[in-house]
């Protein structure tokens, strides 16, 4: 007894407690993403389509009911004008467009059992796709 708790009691406690205490401190180090090769994608699902271009690359994403798109530099430092839309047939289009310095988007839209229309561009030069992903 320690202190009018189980000896055993105490020891799993303190046997959870180094455990929180590691986990926390190796996220706080190594941060969520730690051990990738290259930056993580922003957008869900599996990659479908890269359309390359001049002056970077469209890069679409799909899940069950979702498509997602990026338009990501070749060459990332000083600020460019980059644009990149979404549109799903019948649908509004999702548009990201302003100055950065990597990618514009991501923009997502609901595509169940619908074809979607891409298109990209960075620094005047770009790319735009017909349906796809029907």
């Amino acid at each position: 007894m320690f202190g009018g708790v189980p000896v055993g009691a105490v020891r799993r406690l303190s046997a959870y407690l180094l455990a929180l205490v590691l986990a926390v401190g190796v996220l706080v180090v190594a941060g969520p993403g730690a051990g990738t090769a290259d930056a993580a994608s922003v957008c869900h699902g599996r990659p479908t389509r890269t359309i390359g271009f001049a002056t970077g690359e469209l890069r679409l994403y799909r899940t069950r009911q979702y498509v997602c798109a990026l338009a990501v530099t070749k060459r990332p430092g000083p600020l460019q004008q980059m644009s990149v839309s979404l549109q799903p047939r019948g649908g509004r289009a999702a548009v990201n467009a302003g100055r950065f310095t990597r990618q514009a988007g991501p923009v997502t839209v609901h595509a169940l059992n619908r074809c979607v229309r891409a298109s990209a561009s960075i620094s005047g030069r770009g790319t735009s796709t017909g349906w796809v992903l029907c």
